[in-house]
């Protein structure tokens, strides 16, 4: 047992199988009622354990500008800072704790349950910031002195998914194992469906640079479940409750939802523009009177469901080259044929397909992510100069 000496309020959030879940100030904590097994990714405490007390989540700061003394202290004294935070929210020391710059009042939480087997998932999550693709370059590298920056600045900028999940029945080590691999995938899921770009390279982002999960789950009452893959009831529970819960938590710290996503601007920003950049490209190959007007109205036309669509299916396509699927002597072709609809729904115009596709014939297109943002900007421009032209 434990109790919050915090002076902010303690406000109790649920009681899921033999766990309690409260939220105090900047910090949520979830402690355990019965033994429970834990595996996580922290740093004080982690790996498999069976002698935990309690998980908590605490935002350690801002998400953006914000430094402060104790953010030295979480990378080069974890131990200590980690115990500050125990005597600091009346927690024992026999704690996991997850860090993040995301507001605990976004926190979501979400329970799937089938028969008499229940998973809950607790998330946080930020991505503007620090949303990558497996394989993006590292900015640091660890050696037998710490950490040495491998980039200019060396830091990680603010943005996090953190999940604690806890679930009712005992899994053996494997499915414990299993679970955060599950829990991963359905993570990966979310970002795939709102198409949310790798701040580091051009590629859709599978997670951030510094994700962290707690897997809890009831000790004995039953045989331990062995399985947590996509094939058993339980992979598909935490996969739903991890997916549930991760749409809300983003929603919330960042605004993200596929009506947000439906942008030109979301689904080419990792190819290098800001949107003011991407808004003067197409500017400048307009006449100034068009311009003017293109300007003032870039935010609805970014937002124009045909508009979207058609420049989905470009990157999409642009993807597909990259990866390989489609073969460099098609590419012309297709980037023409697709660059007409492009300009079509942009000039609402659906009659003059030949004609834009007369017109981008010859255009340059390639792999280069400069070469395709100039060809984005040449058809919608295309398209606008000839939207109001009778």
């Amino acid at each position: 047992m434990f109790c919050i000496r915090n002076k902010q309020k303690n406000m109790k959030l649920g009681v899921f199988g033999d766990a309690e879940v409260h939220r105090n100030g900047k910090l949520i904590a979830v402690r355990f009622n019965a033994p429970h097994q834990v595996i996580s990714t922290c740093r004080v405490h982690g790996g498999l354990r069976d002698d935990l007390e309690c998980v908590f989540n605490h935002q350690s700061c801002e998400p953006a500008g914000h430094m402060h003394k104790d953010l030295k202290t979480i990378v080069a004294e974890p131990e200590r800072y980690h115990k500050g935070l125990c005597r600091e929210y009346g927690l024992p020391e026999l704690t996991a704790s997850l860090g993040t710059a995301a507001n605990m009042h976004h926190a979501a939480i979400e329970t799937c349950s089938f028969r008499d087997l229940s998973v809950t998932a607790i998330c946080t999550g930020g991505v503007e910031g620090n949303a990558g693709r497996a394989g993006d370059p590292a900015s640091v590298w660890e050696g037998e002195e710490g950490f040495e920056p491998l980039s200019a600045p060396g830091k990680e900028p603010p943005g996090t998914i953190n999940m604690i999940l806890l679930i009712n029945r005992e899994l053996s080590h494997g499915a414990m194992v299993r679970s955060i691999v599950t829990a991963t995938e359905a993570k990966s899921a979310v970002l795939q469906e709102l198409a949310v770009s790798s701040r580091y390279s051009m590629g859709l982002a599978t997670g951030t640079g510094t994700d962290q999960i707690a897997v809890a789950c009831r000790r004995g009452g039953s045989r331990p479940l062995t399985s947590a893959g996509k094939h058993s009831k339980l992979g598909e529970l935490i996969a739903c409750a991890v997916m549930g819960a991760l749409r809300a938590t983003l929603a919330g710290q960042n605004m993200l939802t596929p009506e947000s996503q439906c942008s030109v601007y979301e689904h080419i920003r990792r190819f290098g523009a800001s949107r003011e950049r991407l808004m003067e490209m197409i500017a400048a190959r307009l006449a100034d009177s068009d311009a003017m007007i293109f300007r003032r109205n870039f935010g609805g036309l970014d937002r124009d469901p045909m508009v979207v669509a058609a420049a989905c299916a470009l990157v999409h396509l642009y993807d597909k080259y990259v990866w390989g699927v489609l073969a460099d002597s098609c590419m012309g072709e297709i980037f023409v044929m697709q660059g007409a609809l492009f300009a079509a729904a942009v000039s609402h115009r659906q009659e003059r397909l030949a004609r834009y596709a007369q017109a981008l014939d010859g255009v340059p297109w390639g792999k280069d992510p400069e070469t395709f943002l100039d060809f984005i900007t040449i058809v919608w421009a295309l398209g606008y100069a000839d939207k109001w032209n009778d």
